[in-house]
């Protein structure tokens, strides 16, 4: 090598210093790691590589047979981890592999020894890069993660019983009272919804702003009323446009009011969308016909951000005056309970109008204190807005208006999600949340543990609780039942049997008969991890539906990245944290929280089609972890930036917590892909008829490069008579058409913002049937924000 000009030996050198620095730094963190408990390969990898480096430096051809070595071992121990998956595969093996490559090109491999010395060691080492890329290669054509099927009957098993409501209207936010998501027209189906386009755009004006906080969100679900369209916007301006066309025909602004003018300390600001009345449809909300209203008798009921419910003259947007205080009705009241800041209350979702009763709950900031509002429900006149009834979980029978200068069961649990309602049994069902704080229950009330974390079937007329079923037990994850419980009519070997289907965050669908609340489909209760945190008792076993989405438990092995170091990284904080499984408690330690409070499903829920009898749902799964936080060590300045981020104190109670996503430093997920899917459901077996991974990376990786990983969803779907099924809300702009006969996607459209809100369809003055979607974006989920409306249907016929 002495004859060898130095601008020549360039890319030998750089060969030997790459394996230096990548070596150590795998040996290094390897060392770690196997302090841990965790695997010793990354160790062994990086005294190889750091051995080849040395190798390379001294010119010894003992280094191609080294590197060979190390890579064909490499290739084995990732094999036996993850068999053929190929982007499991990849971070394993890709710098690996192209520093195999380099080493093994000549302007490297001709500086190691005489030619004919070399020769065998070059070639093994292409020989192990030729099995690595042939292993790669292979893992394309295999799926590991996909259930491929087909729904073979087309015909109905059962009849509708849902109530009627106007043909191609959506008066409800999911569709209907029961919470179906499902659209009975046919106009669009799988063989030509590849034809769908833009019909209209309209823009909504409502754009966050500098004084807003991080997690501002456009989740909106319009209502279709005739030919009225109405929308509801973040900060809680109702619009209404022209349905077929998309012309704005009205708009209302609250003019909401932030803390000294500003919103910043809020946690996030949300409208899921308003509710829809006619006084006239109700003969009880008056006693003769001279009562009867002269305006405002077709109504919104807006709640705002700021804890107002505010009636609307659906017809031109004025306040209905007779409603409340001059048309509102503050929802802040003295008797609440608790302590509230800015932001603190206000209800995110759309108020139930049933029987002449606006039945709303209302969202309570997470993890403040152990003195926060009360989670109480409450029914007011749909005419004149006075009190009818109040739900509180703390005092579940006492329903009775409070009388002056009593007060609601401060942190009891809350209902922040939307109703379902059973009109014929007059029962109304609560998806409900925990006591705060979250991840702490040391001293809930046995009242609030019976309740929180389940479903409550209420008397519609005196908010008197008829049954309940807990699917948490003492939660200390979060996994209030965010989902709107769908109610749907099921084909059992029994006979057609009454069901209520509850999504949770955990991955199980619960089917309970809605008349009663036993099970349809079996629900074990399994062991569960006990909690080593002073104070604090877990509940030993929880409730598993045996129709669940529920994840495999996470191992080292599911840790992931883009390359090993990635891998490394989140082994090490794997191993670092505790983890025994789902419902692993929280602790000082740390603790993996998978599925995330995110959960495999959130308050999108899912969708029924009731006459094939499937259900089409979007599980998502993303590994969170949360650190308990000693009062004593939290100081006055450390706060929570959004509901999954920085300190949020407890004031009151022995432990504060931080929470945040399970990433790697460059904000990419430690666990390993898929991140969402789509999948049908057989109602009638339990089976999950197929499941796809759904989504790309497109808009969520730092190249828009759309690799199909299957991407978290937050929205819901919806499902049309058609055979076609819809959803906007993955992390890359699109909206999406599925055949619900094997779930391959049909058609998707770019939207020019977030889609995380769950669409709905109706039919135009026009005869066509459209689909519509909210495009604003969410702040905490990183999306692109807007303020965009957009409205599909097939090409108008000449």
């Amino acid at each position: 090598m002495s004859a060898t000009r130095p601008s020549s030996l360039f890319w030998l050198r750089l060969a030997a210093i790459a394996s230096l620095i990548l070596g150590l730094a795998s040996a290094f963190g390897g060392i770690w790691l196997l302090s841990l408990g965790g695997s010793a390969y990354f160790l062994i990898a990086g005294l190889m590589v750091i051995a080849t480096g040395v190798l390379l430096l001294k010119g010894k051809r003992s280094a191609l047979w080294l590197y060979a070595l190390m890579l064909f071992g490499s290739t084995l121990w990732a094999l036996y981890e993850v068999r053929l998956d190929w982007w499991q595969l990849l971070p394993r093996l890709d710098i690996w592999f192209a520093l195999g490559l380099l080493i093994a090109l000549p302007v490297v491999s001709r500086h190691l020894g005489a030619a004919d010395q070399r020769g065998a060691g070059v070639k093994t080492l292409w020989g192990s890069l030729a099995i690595a890329l042939a292993v790669g290669v292979a893992s394309l054509f295999v799926d590991p993660y996909s259930i491929n099927g087909n729904l073979e009957r087309q015909a109905a098993l059962a009849e509708n019983a849902a109530p009627a409501q106007p043909d191609g209207d959506w008066q409800q936010w999911g569709g209907d009272h029961f919470g179906q998501r499902y659209s009975p027209l046919k106009q669009i189906t799988a063989d030509n919804v590849s034809n769908l386009e833009v019909a209209w755009t309209y823009r909504t004006g409502d754009m966050p702003t500098d004084i807003d906080p991080a997690e501002i969100t456009d989740e909106n679900t319009p209502l279709k009323v005739g030919n009225m369209l109405y929308l509801c916007t973040p900060h809680s301006k109702v619009i209404a446009v022209n349905a077929t066309t998309g012309k704005e025909i009205w708009k209302f602004d609250p003019k909401i009011k932030g803390d000294n003018g500003s919103f910043k300390g809020w946690e996030h600001m949300t409208c899921r969308g308003v509710s829809y009345y006619n006084l006239n449809d109700n003969a009880a909300t008056t006693q003769n016909a001279d009562a009867q209203p002269k305006m405002c008798q077709r109504r919104l009921y807006l709640p705002t951000a700021d804890g107002r419910l505010i009636a609307l003259n659906a017809d031109d947007g004025k306040v209905c005056r007779d409603f409340g205080n001059q048309g509102e009705v503050n929802l802040l009241t003295a008797n609440l309970g608790g302590t509230n800041p800015p932001g603190g209350y206000y209800s995110t979702s759309p108020a139930t109008v049933i029987d002449g009763l606006v039945i709303i709950g209302g969202h309570v900031s997470d993890n403040v204190s152990v003195n926060e509002p009360s989670g109480v429900v409450r029914a007011f006149d749909a005419r004149d807005g006075h009190l009818v009834w109040n739900w509180d979980a703390g005092n579940p029978t006492e329903t009775r208006p409070l009388p002056e200068g009593q007060h609601y069961t401060p942190n009891s649990p809350n209902m922040w999600s939307v109703m379902s309602v059973d009109p014929k049994l007059g029962l109304i069902y609560l998806p409900l949340g925990n006591q705060m704080p979250d991840q702490w229950g040391g001293k809930r009330s046995p009242e609030t543990e019976k309740y929180s974390a389940g479903v409550v079937a209420l008397n519609v007329k005196t908010g008197q609780p008829v049954w309940n079923y807990q699917f948490t037990h003492h939660d200390l994850w979060d996994m209030d039942v965010g989902g709107q419980p769908t109610l749907t009519d099921i084909k059992t070997k029994d006979g057609v049997k009454p069901a209520l289907v509850a999504s949770t965050k955990q991955g199980s669908i619960y089917v309970l008969d809605r008349r009663n609340g036993s099970p349809i489909v079996p629900i074990t209760e399994v062991p569960r991890p006990a909690s080593n945190v002073e104070g604090e008792t877990a509940s030993p076993t929880q409730p598993l539906s045996a129709l669940n989405f529920t994840p495999d438990p996470l191992k080292e092995s599911s840790m992931w990245g883009t390359n090993p170091f990635d891998m490394l990284y989140c082994r090490i904080k794997f191993k670092s944290l505790r983890y025994e499984g789902t419902f692993t408690p929280p602790s000082t330690q740390g603790s993996i929280v998978y599925p995330g409070n995110f959960g495999v499903f959130d308050w999108g829920g899912v969708s029924v089609d009731p006459e094939r009898q499937i259900a089409f749902v979007n599980p998502s799964y993303m590994a969170f972890y949360d650190t308990l936080i000693p009062a004593s060590e939290i100081n006055a300045e450390d706060k929570a930036e959004s509901e999954t981020s920085g300190v949020h104190k407890n004031t009151g109670a022995p432990y504060g917590v931080t929470m945040s996503p399970l990433l790697t430093p460059w904000g990419i997920p430690c666990q390993s892909p898929p991140w969402g899917y789509v999948a049908a459901v057989d109602l009638t077996t339990h089976k999950v008829i197929w499941k796809h991974k759904n989504g790309t990376v497109r808009d969520s990786a730092p190249l828009p490069i759309p690799m199909p990983l299957g991407v978290p969803s937050l929205g819901g779907p919806i499902v049309t008579a058609g055979g076609v099924g819809f959803l906007s809300g993955t992390l890359d702009y699109y909206i999406r058409a599925y055949d619900m006969r094997n779930g391959k996607e049909l058609w998707k459209a770019r939207l020019p913002a977030g889609g995380q809100a769950t669409p709905m369809s109706y039919k135009g003055e026009d005869g066509r049937q459209y689909i519509v979607v909210a495009a604003g974006g969410h702040g905490s989920l990183g999306t692109k924000l807007g303020d965009y409306v957009v409205a599909y249907a097939l090409p108008e016929k000449k």
